[in-house]
């Protein structure tokens, strides 16, 4: 059983950055790969970014291409997402989540965070 813990959330005005940690612990955390979502208000949770096991393959969606950047630590068990010229639309709360597959869907993903709320004001 994997157990995901986010930080680094909080309020940003637009055009600023923050990065999100997403900390594992009880499993091996570099046979997962590892992505982002996040759910805004009255929307449907949406895939954000995902990395591939040892790193290096990265998938992101078009909405955070060329801003976010995903990346992982292995030796320390941790995820990030580097989130840069934040836009109001990227308020939402952000998930980290672990799976066997490098994929976008949701459904696929094993274990879930508790989410981190990111707040971008215009």
């Amino acid at each position: 059983q994997v157990q995901l813990v986010e930080s680094g959330g909080g309020l940003v005005q637009a055009g600023g950055s923050l990065r999100l940690s997403c900390a594992a612990s009880g499993g091996t955390f570099s046979s997962y790969a590892m992505a982002w979502f996040r759910q805004a208000p009255g929307k449907e949770r949406e895939f954000v970014a995902t990395i591939m096991w040892r790193g290096g393959t990265t998938y992101y969606a078009d909405s955070v291409k060329g801003r976010f950047t995903i990346s992982r630590d292995n030796a320390k068990n941790t995820a990030y997402l580097q989130m840069n010229s934040l836009k109001p639309e990227d308020t939402a709360v952000y998930y980290c989540a672990a799976g066997r597959a490098v994929v976008t869907t949701s459904a696929l993903y094993d274990y879930w965070g508790q989410g981190t709320q990111v707040t971008v004001s215009s």
